[in-house]
C-alpha cells in the first residue's frame, strides 16, 4: 500500500469548559509558585494560543506539564523579579531574572503601550528571559488600546544557517498585530522556521510524511520522514531570506540587549537567556484609528479581490485563518488534545489541585 492511500491515524480531541480551563490551568501554575496574578496572565495566554493555532505547534495549555518540569528543575523562577536595567522616554531595557517568559512579556508590552501612548512609540526590551510562547498573544495586547504591536524573540539554536547542517539561531518568531474594521484584527504570526518540531511530532502520531522543505538530516540531507528530522535542523522560510530574517532577529534581541545569542540561548539548564523585543505605535499620533481601521479594511478587500491562482479558492489576509479557527473551535468549549487531556488530568494529583476538568464531548472540527 502506497503512502497515499495509508489513512492517516484521527488525533483525538475533546471540549471542555473554557472558564473552567482557565481555573485549573491558573490553580496549576499557583500551585508551581506563580503569584494569583501572574497565573492568570499565563493561563490566559495559553488558552488564547490553544484556540488560535493548530494543536501540533505546542503553545497551548500542555505548556502546564512542561513548566511543572522547568520549575521543579529550577530551568525557570516563578517569582523572579522584573528589573529596570535602563529606560528612557520610548525606550526600556529590562531584566527578566530567568523568570516565566510569557509574564515578563506581558509586563513589557504594558510598558511600551504606555510609552506610546506618551509618545507615540515605545520600545522594550527583554533579556535573561525564557520561553515567552506565542508572539501573537504579545503584539496584538497593544490592539485594545489603539496601538499597533510588534512582538518577537530569539531561541535556542534549532535552525540551521543558509548552507549549513547545524542549528545556530532559533525559530524566532514575529508578530505584528494590526486593527482592521473586517470583523477581526490583521495579525502576522509567523515563526522564522517553515515549521517546528511539535508540528513534526503531531505528524508522527498522525502516521504522515513532511515536506522537505521543514528539516534535514543531522548529516545535511533532504527527507521527508518526521522522526528523522527530529535529530537535525530546522530551515527557514524562503532560504537564504528567512535565514537572514532570523538572524538580525537575534542583533535586534540578544545582541543588542546584552543577552543570550545564537548558540547561548538554553546552552545552561539554569539560565535560558532568551530575550524578546516589544514595541507599540500609536495609532493617534498618526490619524483617527476609526480612519486607520477602514484603511487596513479597504486594503484587506484590494488583497481578496485579486485575480485567484489554479487550485485556490479564496485569498487570505494575515490573521483571518486564525479567527475563523478560534471562532470554530470555541463554539462548543475548548478542544483539547486527549494525550494532553489525561496528562492534566495526572497533574490534579500531582499539584493536588481542586479545579475540575470535565469533558463536554468530542471535538469533531477541523484541528486545521
Amino acid at each position: 500500500m502506497t503512502t497515499e492511500q495509508t489513512p492517516a491515524h484521527v488525533i483525538k480531541m475533546t471540549n471542555v469548559d473554557r472558564e473552567q480551563l482557565r481555573a485549573f490551568v491558573s490553580e496549576g501554575f499557583e500551585a508551581l509558585g506563580l503569584t494569583a496574578r501572574d497565573a492568570g496572565i499565563f493561563a490566559d495566554a495559553l488558552i488564547f494560543s490553544e484556540l488560535r493555532f493548530h494543536p501540533g505547534q505546542g503553545q497551548g495549555v500542555a505548556r502546564l506539564r512542561r513548566y511543572h518540569e522547568r520549575i521543579g528543575n529550577g530551568e525557570v523562577n516563578p517569582r523572579a523579579d522584573w528589573s529596570m536595567v535602563k529606560e528612557g522616554p520610548a525606550l526600556a531595557l529590562v531584566d527578566a531574572h530567568n523568570g516565566i517568559g510569557t509574564v515578563a512579556a506581558s509586563k513589557a508590552m504594558a510598558l511600551a503601550i504606555k510609552k506610546a501612548k506618551e509618545g507615540g512609540i515605545g520600545t522594550v526590551i527583554v533579556r535573561n528571559s525564557t520561553h515567552y510562547g506565542s508572539s501573537a498573544v504579545h503584539a496584538c495586547q497593544a490592539l485594545d488600546h489603539g496601538c499597533i504591536g510588534v512582538a518577537f524573540t530569539n531561541a535556542g539554536p534549532e535552525m540551521a544557517p543558509w548552507g549549513g547542517r547545524e542549528g545556530v539561531t532559533g525559530t524566532n518568531p514575529w508578530s505584528i498585530a494590526a486593527p482592521s474594521d473586517q470583523g477581526f484584527p490583521t495579525v502576522l504570526d509567523i515563526a522564522i522556521t517553515t515549521a517546528g518540531k511539535g508540528m513534526m511530532n503531531w505528524l508522527i502520531r498522525e502516521g504522515k510524511k513532511m515536506p522537505l522543505d521543514w528539516a534535514i538530516t543531522p548529516d545535511g540531507n533532504e527527507t521527508d520522514d518526521p522522526a528523522a528530522a527530529l535529530k537535525g535542523p530546522l530551515l527557514a522560510i524562503g532560504g537564504h531570506k528567512g535565514y537572514g530574517l532570523a538572524f538580525m532577529t537575534e542583533a535586534l534581541t540578544g545582541v543588542l540587549s546584552g543577552g543570550g545569542f545564537g548558540l547561548t540561548p538554553y546552552a545552561d539548564p539554569k539560565k535560558l537567556d532568551v530575550s524578546h523585543f516589544f514595541q507599540a505605535i500609536d495609532i493617534s499620533w498618526f490619524m483617527d484609528p476609526g480612519d486607520y481601521a477602514t484603511r487596513m479594511g479597504e486594503f484587506v478587500q484590494m488583497a481578496k479581490s485579486r485575480a485567484l491562482r489554479p487550485g485556490f479558492d479564496e485569498i487570505l489576509v494575515p490573521g483571518e485563518q486564525e479567527a475563523r479557527r478560534t471562532a470554530t473551535k470555541a463554539e462548543n468549549g475548548v478542544p483539547i488534545d486527549d494525550v494532553v487531556l489525561a496528562d492534566m488530568h495526572a497533574l490534579v494529583q500531582e499539584l493536588n489541585l481542586k479545579t475540575p476538568l470535565v469533558g463536554l464531548g468530542p471535538y469533531t472540527g477541523d484541528t486545521l
